[in-house]
């Protein structure tokens, strides 16, 4: 089989060189095991980086005869320069693996990702055995962000990111999606193929600084919410239900305080209320907003990446 190994890169000068390293040696034990053909290849995407990461990569691709690269002609994102590097490389390869440049994924399943493919598997998903290399904060929200999910009814591969093996067929399949929002751990599942699980324990990152931020990750959770499910315009209905139930219920209770001849008290309570409604409608008009402006997105079928150039 032809294998192709994607790696997104996005200002990664200090990780590449080790990150290539052990990425050449890992591709080149397999064509020499026989795993892989000798025409399999390593493809760095540069993700518009503003340090050294393309020029590194165009020494990659002359010096060392595995490596190729490919440089969009701007930032466009994680999931987007990942599905440039899968689109772009689909024809080329029987199957494809995903992984980012810090390598903080466990290169050496490779070979179990191949044996699953080779038994039929379309997709094989790196899933996290344990997450005792994150923070306490890190792993609670992470682990709490995917079961919110599977409530919302998104399904997605819990304690998995976007390391994973693709084949031909399933590339393909994921192509015609070809929405802007993308969130990879959500689509990659609606393909619907066969699919395995192969569990690793994830590495701490040993060069360079993860690029992704607090502010990046809660915009991806936000948009993996948002983009597999509409279940918090749902809640936003059901939440203005109640609310319209309690002030029906409050109306009843102040008429029949008038009746009695009771003054009504409590306005302390009065603002309290006023405030809170005025939020809840505040954060419900932002919730369909953020849908109206993934619609106004939407409807425009912008391109998501341009090719500025590819090393052969």
């Amino acid at each position: 089989m032809k294998l192709y190994i994607v790696v997104p890169c996005y200002n990664e000068q200090e990780a590449l060189p080790s990150s290539a390293a052990a990425l050449s040696r890992k591709l080149g034990t397999m064509i020499a095991a026989g795993r892989v053909s000798a025409d399999s290849r390593i493809v760095y995407v540069d993700d518009g980086s503003s340090d050294r990461t393309w020029a590194l990569i165009e020494e990659l691709n002359r010096t060392d005869p595995l490596s190729r690269g490919i440089r969009l002609s701007r930032n466009v994102g994680h999931q987007n320069a990942l599905t440039a590097g899968l689109v772009t490389m689909c024809e080329e390869a029987d199957a494809i693996i995903s992984i980012d440049a810090d390598l903080q994924d466990d290169i050496d399943t490779f070979d179990e990702m191949v044996r699953c493919y080779e038994d039929g598997c379309d997709v094989v998903y790196g899933v996290r055995s344990k997450r005792e290399t994150d923070t306490f904060f890190k792993r609670f929200t992470a682990e709490g962000y995917y079961k919110v999910l599977d409530r919302l009814g998104a399904k997605v591969i819990f304690n998995h990111a976007d390391f994973r093996l693709m084949s031909k067929r399933a590339v393909r399949a994921f192509a015609e999606y070809r929405e802007t929002n993308l969130f990879l751990r959500g689509l990659i599942p609606m393909i619907g193929y066969r699919h395995a699980i192969v569990t690793y324990e994830r590495r701490e990152r040993t060069e360079g600084e993860s690029k992704y931020t607090l502010g990046k990750m809660l915009a991806l959770s936000w948009e993996g919410i948002t983009s597999l499910t509409n279940k918090p315009l749902k809640l936003i209905t059901w939440l203005g239900l109640i609310i319209f139930l309690i002030s029906l219920g409050m109306l009843i209770y102040t008429l029949i305080r008038y009746l009695c001849g009771a003054t009504v008290t409590g306005w302390a309570s009065l603002a309290v209320s006023i405030w809170t409604i005025g939020g809840l409608q505040l954060l419900a008009v932002g919730v369909i907003g953020e849908y109206i402006g993934k619609i106004y997105l939407e409807t425009k079928h912008r391109p998501r990446w341009h090719i500025d150039e590819i090393l052969d």
